[in-house]
């Protein structure tokens, strides 16, 4: 009788374990780096690495760092404004990067593109914190 509870226990706990794996499976992966970390690494100040790669300049140490860091950015959320856009435009902006970092032709164009910060800091940057 001892032993049957025990099983039932086993069978209930692998059950139960089972049932919420997918949970876990499914869950949308966690950036590594904040909004404002990644726009303090990439875009800060007139010689920013953003800058120096919109003017042609860059390596590929410089491109990789760029796939590093806006990796995290669709995963983030927007302080205000739509979702959505800011995922399509977060997710353009790594594209980008990742072009550069390939080397592919148009690439530096996609990026010139993609990295709009005015139209971005429009939509999503709350008032009080332009700068």
């Amino acid at each position: 009788m001892k032993h049957r509870a025990i099983a039932v226990q086993i069978v209930v706990g692998a059950v139960a374990a089972a049932s919420l794996a997918p949970l876990t499976l499914w869950a949308a992966p966690k950036p590594k780096y904040t909004t404002k970390e990644i726009m303090e690494a990439i875009h800060k100040g007139k010689e920013s690495l953003g800058k120096k790669v919109a003017d042609g300049g860059g390596t590929p140490a410089d491109f990789k760092k760029m796939v590093e860091y806006y990796t995290s950015l669709p995963l983030n959320d927007p302080p205000q404004g739509d979702v959505a856009i800011w995922k399509k435009k977060a997710t353009a902006l790594l594209a980008s990067a990742k072009a550069l970092e390939a080397g592919k032709p148009g690439a530096l164009d996609q990026f010139k593109e993609a990295v709009n910060c005015k139209a971005c800091h429009s939509d999503f940057k709350p008032k009080d914190d332009h700068k």
